[in-house]
């Protein structure tokens, strides 16, 4: 019981040294910790405007910051981003349900999967999240640790400024005070007690080592000599040039302060002025640094403010020509770039110019948006009209009154000019449908003509000498690239043939080439796919379609250039998954081969694509 009652004494003895050495203590760290908190606020990066940003772009910025450690700028950058990709994505999702019921879907079977930036923004938000998690798991753990060391260093201090005196028992006590200083930070909860702990220990062992009163002092004069140190390297960081260098050093410094260990008290005061005003000289040239940067975001912000005010009229513009608009965007595009040249602005008015100017320029692009929606519809009723002419021409391809219904025929084929464009989607069937109606009626009106079919028959026939003449240079290894393009001028110089006969002599014209340029010695494959091309593109030309098939020809160049390339991107963004996977060399190796031989078929394509474009 008596020993009990002892240690309660000695526990009620240490609290009232820790209270007594609070205003001491905070004399020597709460500036340090004041400025400290405050640094990254009043230094913080300037603040983008995400607003304007692509679903895209929102992908590409949450993938660079999974591989940022500073989790509270992640953090602050994802509660702006976050609701803005949401935002695009269920806007997304609507639309492709709407597109979905309009297709004949029901709404319960609807399944939205999304898009590539979709799983791109997915996969590095969940990776933030697994390494932020981690990452305060692991602070905690080292913190809790900490606390556990010191407290444990607290009995061995407690123990020893209690013991009787030593030789060595100084030197014990420096080294404990060496190992405290090299533990890190613990729960912000136990650390103001523990550290008034640790001062009101100190303090009993030095009171209680009388006998070493010499060694004390010249401790004190130690620490002092120290603190002097720390004082002039404080006092030159206010010659550093970059700011937040100096800020960054000078908070390093004052938990060095902190950590020496107690000076002459003559002493005490004296040099914590000393280093207390080489930190204020700091500050103050940090507060004119901020103040100067503070007049450079005014100014920004007179110059952003007169954008948003010129941009105003484009939320109001209106129009019913195609070029107007383009123009319109050209303009208010270059607005943009100019917005963009200049810097931050402050933060409490940064929120409202920029809702000023975008809201403008999203008003333009909105109301853009619906002057061709409304060509669209316009569209839809050139479809109809179209349909009616395709309806009377079915009506009239059967008809065998040959002057009067190929004038009635002509007439719908004018009227069909002056009906405006229909949409895309619809565009090939019923120009086909049409088509194929008056190529009904004109090919029966032709076979009434005798003439023509003996002409047709005597085509067939030169057409059939030339095919062979072709067979026979590639079965005796005479193919010759200007041969070649003789027999194709022949060729296309011919006229019609009969009907029944088209296919089966185009057909064969074409695999009479084709093993005609496979026998043309000392060409390179590229050079064979290029003159086969050429040749295709030659029979296109006199081909009585010939805009219209050239064109679907180049739209379908252009979809296998838009797919390769897709192909392309997707793989090299694996790439990046695969690079951090264990023992994935040989997918690498294969993700490798496939971006190549994607890459060579891609060339192929532009190349053609190029060629088409000279005809």
């Amino acid at each position: 019981m008596e020993m009990e009652r002892d240690k309660r004494e000695e526990n009620v003895q240490e609290a009232g040294l820790a209270e007594r050495h609070g205003d001491t203590l905070h004399s020597e760290i709460d500036l340090a910790d004041h400025h400290d908190a405050t640094t990254d606020e009043v230094l913080e990066e300037e603040h983008i405007d995400y607003s304007h940003f692509t679903k895209h772009e929102l992908a590409n910025l949450v993938k660079d910051l999974a591989k940022e450690d500073n989790f509270k700028r992640v953090d602050n950058i994802l509660r702006e981003v976050k609701p803005l990709y949401d935002d695009m994505r269920e806007k997304e999702k609507a639309e492709a349900l709407i597109k979905f019921i309009a297709a004949g879907g029901i709404e319960e079977d609807f399944e939205y999967k999304g898009d590539e930036s979709d799983l791109v923004f997915d996969a590095n938000l969940k990776l933030i999240r697994d390494r932020r998690t981690n990452h305060l798991r692991q602070q905690e753990e080292r913190k809790n640790d900490n606390l556990r060391r010191k407290q444990e260093l607290l009995e061995k201090i407690r123990e020893l400024a209690d013991s009787q005196n030593s030789d060595a028992q100084f030197e014990q006590f420096k080294e404990l005070q060496k190992e405290w200083k090299g533990i890190g930070p613990v729960p912000s909860a136990q650390a103001k007690t523990l550290w008034a702990n640790y001062h009101a220990l100190v303090d009993r062992f030095y009171d209680n080592q009388s006998i070493y009163f010499e060694l004390k002092e010249l401790d004190r004069k130690r620490n002092l000599e120290a603190k002097v140190e720390l004082c002039v390297r404080a006092e030159k960081l206010a010659d550093v040039e970059i700011i937040k260098d100096a800020i960054r050093e000078l908070n390093e410094l004052h938990h060095e302060f902190k950590h020496i260990g107690p000076v002459p008290k003559d002493d005490k005061e004296v040099v914590w002025q000393r280093f207390k005003a080489a930190s204020d000289a700091v500050y103050a040239k940090r507060d004119q640094y901020l103040q100067k940067l503070q007049q450079e975001l005014h100014g920004n912000l007179d110059l952003k403010a007169k954008l948003s005010d010129d941009v105003q009229e484009y939320s109001t513009f209106d129009s019913d020509r195609i070029k107007e608009w383009n123009q319109k965007t050209k303009d208010i595009l270059e607005i943009q770039k100019r917005w963009e040249v200049i810097g931050g602005l402050p933060r409490a008015k940064a929120k409202e110019v920029n809702k000023k100017f975008w809201g403008a320029f999203k008003a333009f692009f909105n109301n853009k948006n619906a002057f061709f929606k409304k060509l669209d519809e316009e569209r839809e009723k050139n479809l109809q009209l179209k349909n009616e002419l395709v309806e009377k021409a079915h009506a009239l391809k059967e008809s065998h009154d040959w002057e009067k219904t190929s004038n009635e025929l002509k007439v719908l084929q004018q009227r069909w000019k002056e009906i405006g464009p229909v949409p895309e989607k619809f565009r090939e069937k019923v120009f086909k449908d049409f088509k194929d109606a008056c190529d009904y009626f004109f090919d029966q009106r032709r076979t009434q003509h005798g003439k023509i079919e003996n002409e047709q028959a005597d085509n067939l026939r030169q057409k059939e000498e030339i095919c062979t003449i072709l067979e026979s240079h590639a079965a005796a290894g005479t193919a010759a690239p200007e041969v070649l393009k003789d027999l194709q001028d022949r060729f296309n110089a011919i006229g019609f043939v009969p009907r029944k006969d088209i296919s089966t002599i185009r057909n064969r014209y074409h695999e009479a080439v084709d093993k005609f340029v496979s026998h043309i010695q000392g060409f390179s494959e590229d050079d064979k796919s290029k003159l086969l091309l050429e040749n295709q593109l030659s029979d296109l030309k006199n081909d009585p379609m010939a805009e219209r098939k050239i064109y679907q020809k180049e739209q379908a160049i252009r979809k296998k250039i838009s797919k390769v390339e897709n192909d392309i991107a997707l793989w090299k963004n694996n790439l990046e998954f695969f690079s951090r996977s264990q023992n994935a060399e040989s997918v690498r190796a294969e993700f490798n081969d496939k971006i190549k031989e994607a890459g060579d078929h891609l060339k192929q394509l532009k190349d053609q694509l190029k060629l088409l474009k000279t005809i």
